[in-house]
């Protein structure tokens, strides 16, 4: 009787999108002998991985990545004659800088920075119609953010005061005198609770 193997036992998975079949296939092709039949064989495979990923082999963009993929689950050991430029293997091994994030502080999270920076273009634009109307979208907003991450608190009063904090003597929440805010577009508090305490 065969011994069943299991994937943890067998090599781990250099690309796993393309699964443990294409990484045999591959294997199974670097013992193929014969020049020709082995880019033969690389070529199906490369066909193969187009198809798992439903991509289009006609685009040179598309073939190129795919060769390249192929050389590194081979770890640059199939040797070919490749239709693609290779990228060399100690620039395919190396791992892009990491990226700074923006470090200033956010006053109210819930809100989050894309509210903050909104208001405070509003405080620079001039009185009118066109203000208000920014005001009254910005409110709706900041009552949806509000009620996402805190529904508890949730009032439409409370976000006319936050306005009010934010942009400390510019008087922004005038423009939400009489203005109806937006419906909501979540759960009700109520489910949001019962499903925290499950």
């Amino acid at each position: 009787m065969n011994q069943i193997q299991y994937n943890t036992e067998k090599s781990s998975l250099l690309m796993s999108e393309y699964g443990r079949i294409v990484q045999e296939m591959v294997e199974h092709c670097m013992t193929i002998e014969d020049r020709q039949e082995r880019l033969k064989c690389a070529t199906s495979i490369v066909a193969v991985m187009a198809n798992l990923g439903q991509e289009k082999l006609a685009n040179p963009e598309v073939q190129t990545k795919l060769w390249n993929h192929l050389a590194l689950i081979s770890r640059f050991q199939l040797d070919l004659d490749y239709p693609v430029e290779i990228i060399p293997q100690a620039e395919a091994s190396m791992r892009p800088a990491p990226m700074s994030l923006p470090q200033a502080n956010i006053r109210h999270k819930h809100y989050g920075r894309i509210v903050e920076q909104a208001l405070q273009k509003l405080t620079e634009m001039p009185e009118g119609e066109e203000r208000d109307a920014l005001v009254q979208q910005t409110a709706d907003r900041m009552k949806q953010n509000l009620f996402t991450w805190n529904p508890d608190v949730m009032s439409e009063e409370k976000v006319t005061h936050d306005i009010d904090v934010y942009t400390k003597g510019h008087n922004l929440s005038e423009a939400l005198e009489g203005h109806q805010f937006a419906t909501l577009h979540t759960l009700p508090t109520n489910i949001l609770k019962r499903k925290k305490r499950k």
